[in-house]
């Protein structure tokens, strides 16, 4: 796919309309008269439509049913009864635990300056990703934005009734990672330690006979080198920490609403200039329309919009033209659903792995870890390229345990030759198919949109610092404590592909 080369400061290159106000008639009338383009035309046509805005603002209860008081006394019940706003400031689309986060911290830190509409379309989260993860926490990456983002979501999660209700009990498992890796990659294993220490993380290296000694029940036979997550690494309940966000976030006045987004609608607006698009043709987001659960389409208008729609991120954003347009837009968002199997198993083989395991994941990619203290554990493993399983069910495959876990799980833990699967379920990561890292940032096209999505199995973990530095985005202006300029949707443009190393 061809893609634009497009310097990162065009992101920023929107030239504000110009407001000119005189006291009388302006040197070159006639021009302002036929070019509609010139700053006076530009300025009468803004000033009108503020002020028609207003007045739709104003009085849209009557524009839509009339002037019967009953009538707007019967809507005003509706609409405070399902606290369905037909206008908001911030409109997040999707409740899980990134948009939960951000609709968090917008309302913490302007509590009534901001209203936040957070649009969730399965409020039961069955399906949802954050709800069917593993939980895990880790700073065992190679990137430096992923490592700065779960070190403050461990200092998060350890002061976790500071930030959110004190019923928050989240479960944190501090045991730790064991990511290990073979003769090929233990360089690269033992650079990314060096980067995390220095940068606040700590974990140490371990040979294969340290191994041995450490872990007794684990056979290293291939591998070279091993990374031990000491601290601020484990594992905890991502139920919890969604719920402690939304509850959170509600209680500070944001509204979340069960609903569909089905469309956008568009607004040609001749007065905003983007670098690349010709003038005149500029496209303002300025409403979604949302099907409700009774199967009524509504409404919303926004300020600003957020795409943090997990799996079907990709989805909400085609509804917006991004992969369906030209120019900027013809790029399309690449997140799309990918299904994974997570097994609950036991074992009854003698030497299991004890209470104190860590979450190990094996140079195959099979990884597993204790699940409680009652003798289950849970595991799994990421389909190799080519044969990703379909994603229009949630049914669990069963013969993929037998075929692609178990096997690898037996060759690492000789007590798991003998396991009985107990149960198992599946879910959807958002699988950013360009370089499986997290997309944060403005949409270079469109001055009112922020996407948040595409975390490829990482996203739980790091949604304290996601649901942050979208806030300073919206409120400062820029990222102040974590800069992710690096992850913004322009690394897509310019074909920059920011992987990692040893991602699983």
């Amino acid at each position: 796919m061809h893609r634009l080369r497009v310097l990162t400061q065009n992101r920023l290159n929107i030239i504000a309309p110009i407001r000119c106000f005189c006291d009388g008639k302006t040197k070159n009338e006639a021009d302002a008269k036929d070019d509609p383009n010139h700053p006076v035309t530009r300025t009468g046509r803004l000033l009108k439509r503020d002020l028609t805005n207003v007045k739709n603002f104003l009085f849209r209860e009557r524009k839509v049913i009339g002037t019967s008081e009953q009538d707007i006394r019967d809507i005003r019940t509706r609409a405070n009864d399902s606290e369905f706003q037909t206008h908001c400031d911030i409109l997040i689309i999707g409740g899980g635990g990134v948009g939960a986060s951000i609709a968090y911290w917008l309302k913490k830190r302007a509590r009534h300056g901001l209203n936040v509409v957070v649009l969730e379309k399965d409020p039961t989260y069955q399906s949802a990703s954050t709800t069917l993860s593993v939980g895990g926490l880790r700073q065992q990456f190679s990137l430096e934005e992923n490592i700065q983002m779960s070190l403050y979501a461990a200092e998060f999660m350890k002061d976790i009734k500071e930030h959110l209700d004190d019923d928050v009990e989240l479960n944190f498992t501090p045991h730790g990672y064991l990511m290990m890796a073979s003769e090929a990659g233990a360089d690269a294993l033992s650079q990314n330690s060096e980067l995390q220490n220095r940068m606040g993380a700590k974990n140490e290296l371990l040979t294969a006979k340290q191994l041995n000694r450490k872990f007794p029940w684990l056979n290293t036979d291939g591998v070279a080198l091993g990374c031990h997550g000491l601290e601020k690494e484990g594992w905890f309940d991502p139920w919890a920490l969604l719920m402690g966000f939304k509850r959170t976030a509600s209680r500070l006045g944001a509204h979340f609403v069960h609903g569909e987004v089905v469309s956008f609608e568009f607004e040609q607006n001749r007065d905003i200039q983007v670098a690349g698009v010709e003038p005149g043709t500029y496209e303002a987001l300025n409403r979604v329309m949302v099907k409700m659960e009774n199967g009524e389409v509504r409404p919303i208008g926004f300020s600003q919009v957020i795409i943090a729609a997990g799996a079907h991120s990709g989805s909400v954003a085609k509804l917006a033209k991004i992969g369906k347009s030209d120019g900027m837009r013809s790029i399309p968002l690449p997140v799309e659903p990918r299904k994974r199997y997570v097994y609950v198993f036991e074992s009854q083989g003698v030497n299991c792995p004890g209470l104190n395991t860590p979450l190990v994941i094996d140079p195959s990619h099979v990884y597993f870890r204790r699940d409680g203290v009652g003798g289950n554990f849970i595991g799994g493993r990421s389909p190799d390229p080519g044969n990703e399983p379909a994603t229009d069910n949630l049914d669990v495959d069963y013969d993929y345990f037998d075929n692609e876990v178990w096997p690898r799980l037996a060759a690492r833990v000789p007590a798991f030759e003998s396991v009985k699967v107990k149960s198992a379920w599946s879910g959807f990561y958002e699988f950013n198919t360009f370089d499986e890292n997290g997309i944060i940032g403005p949409h270079p096209y469109y001055h009112n949109l922020i996407i948040a999505t595409g975390f490829s199995g990482h996203g739980i973990q790091q949604t304290p610092a996601i649901g942050r530095a979208v806030s300073e985005l919206i409120l400062d202006g820029c990222f102040r404590t974590i800069d992710l300029t690096r992850l913004c949707f322009d690394r897509i443009i310019v074909d920059e592909p920011m992987y990692e190393r040893n991602c699983v």
